[in-house]
Order: structure tokens, then C-alpha cells, then sequence
């Protein structure tokens, strides 16, 4: 009877030791997963920046300096053309944090930015990624590369993100300077 009662309470001991392991282990595992977690669900921004309008095309540049856009996803291989993106924030003035991801059908001669951003190039040279922080001004931000010797005809993609949210994606041809952008 003896061994059957210092059992008991043994049992009721240990049960009491661990109930309270268990009960506050997965409160604390939890508040703390919590914690860590929040940072993440939020936006860097505390405001999710609104796109009302995102094109791709070409810039054009007349002998006065005023720049034109022309939507196309054909771009004639013809050295100094301009192409890439634009788009319109809604409601939003200041700086925006944005990246984009450009892909050729093969590696140009060279890579090469006016502006010294920060800009990485894949092994295999077909792709290159570019950051930068852009002021926006009347609430529209935009980048262009130029046609450059050496720029590989074919099928490109062009992809643009503010934060880490896909804002566009483009899929464009470099062609032959005879043929007509449309």
C-alpha cells in the first residue's frame, strides 16, 4: 500500500513539474514566434505605394530636349534609343524604393549604367539586376536604357517591383533598325 501511495505522488508531482512546462512552453513559443513575426506581415512602408498606370516603350529625345514616350514593345536596334518604363504613383510624393530585373536572349558586349546605381550582373551576363531610390516627381518614377553596340536582338524581359511587390512585367523585342516599332 505504501509503494502504491508514494506512487501516486510521484505521479501527481511529476504531472504538476510537467503541466507547468507544458502549459507555459507554448505561451511563450508563441508570444515569442509572434513578436518575431510582426515585422514581416508589415509593409517597409508603413503605406502600401498605389500604381495607377504602368507602361513600357521608348523615349524619344527631339533637338530641343523635350522627351517624348511612345508605348511599343518593339524597339528598333539603333544606337542612343531609349526604352524601358514609366509609371504613375496615386497620391504619393517622394522617394521610392524600386528594382527591376532585365533578362536578354544573351549577353551584350558590355553592361554599363550612366547613374552608377547599384546594379549586379548574372553569371552567364543575360540578366542584371538594378536598384535604386527615385525622388518622384508629379508622382511618377521611371527608368530607360539606352541601345548600346553590341545589345543582342531578340526577346527581352523586364521586370519592376517597389518593395518586394511585382509592379510590371514586360516582355519586349530588340529587332533590326530597318524594321518599323509598333
Amino acid at each position: 500500500m505504501l509503494t502504491r501511495i508514494w506512487a501516486a505522488r510521484v505521479v501527481l508531482a511529476f504531472s504538476w513539474l510537467i503541466s507547468g512546462v507544458i502549459a507555459s512552453e507554448p505561451i511563450n513559443a508563441s508570444s515569442v514566434l509572434a513578436q518575431k513575426l510582426m515585422p514581416f506581415s508589415q509593409p517597409t512602408n508603413q503605406t502600401q505605394i498605389g500604381v495607377s498606370k504602368v507602361e513600357f516603350g521608348m523615349r524619344r529625345v527631339d533637338s530641343r530636349g523635350k522627351a517624348t514616350f511612345i508605348p511599343t514593345t518593339r524597339v528598333p536596334l539603333e544606337e542612343g534609343i531609349a526604352y524601358g518604363w514609366r509609371m504613375k504613383l496615386k497620391d504619393y510624393q517622394g522617394e521610392v524604393k524600386w528594382w527591376e530585373i532585365l533578362r536578354l536572349p544573351k549577353p551584350p558586349q558590355t553592361w554599363g549604367t550612366d547613374n552608377g546605381e547599384d546594379f549586379s550582373i548574372s553569371r552567364d551576363g543575360t540578366t542584371v539586376v538594378t536598384r535604386r531610390t527615385q525622388s518622384a516627381s508629379d508622382g511618377v518614377i521611371e527608368n530607360f536604357w539606352t541601345i548600346a553596340p553590341g545589345d543582342p536582338i531578340g526577346k527581352h524581359k523586364m521586370e519592376v517591383y517597389i518593395d518586394d511587390r511585382m509592379i510590371g512585367s514586360f516582355q519586349f523585342e530588340i529587332i533590326p533598325a530597318m524594321q518599323n516599332p509598333r
